[in-house]
């Protein structure tokens, strides 16, 4: 029998297609919720080769429902990395001079422990037994593969939207090992607004008689219809009212006239059933509740008596801080708040807003002002750093 796309999905929680390391009981994830997480598996992805001097490393960081196959073909999808136009030879981030290293995040689905992995305590998949991830614990067990890849220090961090999260979480937490750090379309903290999102997406989930209180992988069933709700809503706020508006306008889609029906008529409500019904096969929706509330506990200034500039006091680290005009997500202003923080801190700091219809999603997209700034800003810090150029062919 052929494996169906939603059994590829649930393979690649314990197997995946990617490089893996795992860690033993013995050496646990000590996580926020105050549990030791153990054995763990990481899930990971790697690209270009690590100079002999260890200086060449970058750690990138997905966002909320990547994963570890930023510039390879998706295992399950087929579709190319998510960050293709981003990362590999003579690209921005120049495989030919960097050593990339990607990971799936803990509480994802691709094959870094998550709710869909076998709990060993029971043989069956941890489900909601799996203790809420934060964005620290996800950085943490980063931190443990850089460790096991024998890298002391990272050239830099680059990461968008919850990656950026990581990005400074990371320049919080081990400023030392950090030498470049690059947040991208992202935030210090979640604001309401962004809480108030993942919370309608989880009630989607949960609504779904198919989750089965999270429990509907031992019944071989899945929250699809729930998922690919939650999925659409969370993708209207990727967009911008201009994009929108130029991409689908009011529209038909394949139609010169209203059927006077609830059939998708508008093209835009068909290409937001397709952005549902293609995320299902791919994501566990257990892991979409799992990630989306990592994000809703981010607030790094609160780890610090309530002082942002206190999370970087004193750091070495380089800064590029990117937002876009159009991203009402996480808009200019939550970037201005990072930078200003980190002037507070005395942090070597750049700052790029980027104009553009694009909205939050530009970070994934041929922009090339911000192809330009992500090439300026790296081959800067690595001249600093002092990592040969690329050879040319």
């Amino acid at each position: 029998m052929v494996p169906t796309q939603k059994a590829l999905s649930q393979l690649e929680a314990d197997a995946p297609h990617s490089l893996v390391v795992r860690f033993g009981a013995d050496r646990p994830l000590k996580m926020d919720a105050g549990v030791d997480l153990g054995p763990l598996q990481i899930a990971y992805q790697t690209y270009g080769t690590l100079n002999p001097a260890k200086s060449n490393a970058i750690l990138i960081c997905h966002a909320l429902t990547g994963d570890q196959h930023v510039a390879s073909t998706h295992p399950i999808t087929g579709k190319p990395g998510w960050w293709e136009v981003m990362i590999g030879p003579g690209k921005p981030i120049d495989t030919d001079r960097y050593f990339v290293i990607a990971s799936n995040v803990v509480g994802g689905c691709m094959g870094t422990t998550g709710p869909a992995s076998t709990n060993p305590a029971t043989g069956r998949a941890f489900g909601l037994d799996l203790p809420l991830v934060t964005i620290r614990d996800m950085v943490r067990a980063q931190a443990m593969l850089i460790d096991h890849l024998g890298i002391e220090s990272l050239f830099a961090v680059i990461g968008g939207s919850m990656g950026g999260m990581q990005v400074l979480q990371w320049a919080a937490s081990y400023p030392a090992r950090v030498f470049a750090a690059m947040p991208i379309a992202t935030a210090a903290k979640h604001s309401s607004q962004n809480i108030a999102f993942h919370e309608v997406g989880r009630q989607a989930v949960m609504a779904d008689p198919e989750w089965r209180q999270g429990r509907y992988l031992d019944a071989g069933v899945s929250p699809t219809k729930g998922l690919a709700v939650a999925r659409m809503a969370a993708h209207i706020t990727y967009l911008s009212q201009e994009a929108l508006q130029r991409k689908f306008g009011r529209k038909f889609q394949d139609r010169a006239a209203p059927t006077f029906s609830f059939d998708a008529d508008f093209q835009i409500e068909n290409y937001l059933r397709y952005q549902g019904t293609s995320f299902v096969d791919r994501f566990d929706a257990n892991s979409y509740l799992y990630v989306t509330r990592a994000c809703d506990y981010f607030d790094l200034a609160e780890d610090y008596g309530g002082s942002l500039a206190a999370a970087f006091k004193g750091t070495k680290t380089r800064f590029c801080v990117v937002s876009f005009d159009s991203d009402w997500l996480y808009p200019t202003s939550a970037s201005r708040a990072i930078v200003h923080a980190l002037n507070a801190a005395a942090a070597s700091v750049s700052f790029v807003e980027i104009n553009t219809d694009r909205g939050h999603d530009a970070f994934l997209l041929n922009v090339p002002e911000f192809f330009a700034t992500t090439r300026g800003f790296l081959d800067a810090a690595a001249r600093a750093r002092g990592i040969a150029p690329a050879a040319k062919g």
